[in-house]
């Protein structure tokens, strides 16, 4: 099993925040193109627990995947944890935390994970998997640094 674990402090307050993390259309803005993340159905709601969601990411060159989340635990203004039911991970648990500080609000980020397919799968996350997921991640927080500067 592996972890990532993003903090970033927001200079906003919670009822800018939270809307904008409730909403699925959001997620393309905050992805990387080079996924070539879609959205399929599930996200013209706004976030809440038993939502299932599915996109279509591209994970290899002219390789696409499907992809159903779904929002498995949401307390308003605090946390939200998607997890993955259908895709390229065995197991995918990500926790979104926002707390309010005198600074803005701190948010977290907790992805633990595991690939398939035991030694490949080991091999391929030290060759490919965690530095995309670095990066997808690195995008993210640049993106939520501007758009809540």
């Amino acid at each position: 099993m592996y972890q990532l674990e993003r903090v970033q402090l927001l200079p906003r307050t919670l009822d800018e925040v939270w809307p904008f993390f409730c909403d699925p259309q959001n997620l393309d803005a905050m992805t990387p193109h080079f996924l070539g993340f879609e959205i399929v159905q599930g996200g013209d709601e706004a976030m809440f627990a038993g939502q299932v969601i599915e996109y279509r990411i591209q994970v290899l060159p002219y390789v696409r995947q499907r992809w159903v989340t779904e929002i498995s635990q949401c307390e308003d203004k605090s946390y939200f944890v998607d997890e993955q039911r259908i895709g390229p991970y065995r197991f995918w648990h990500h926790l979104h935390r926002f707390e309010e500080t005198s600074g803005g609000v701190r948010m977290t980020d907790r992805v633990h994970y595991q690939l398939p397919f035991g030694p490949l799968g080991r091999l391929t996350h030290a060759l490919l998997v965690k530095r995309r997921l670095k990066t997808i991640f690195d995008f993210r927080y640049a993106y939520l640094g501007q758009r809540f500067a």
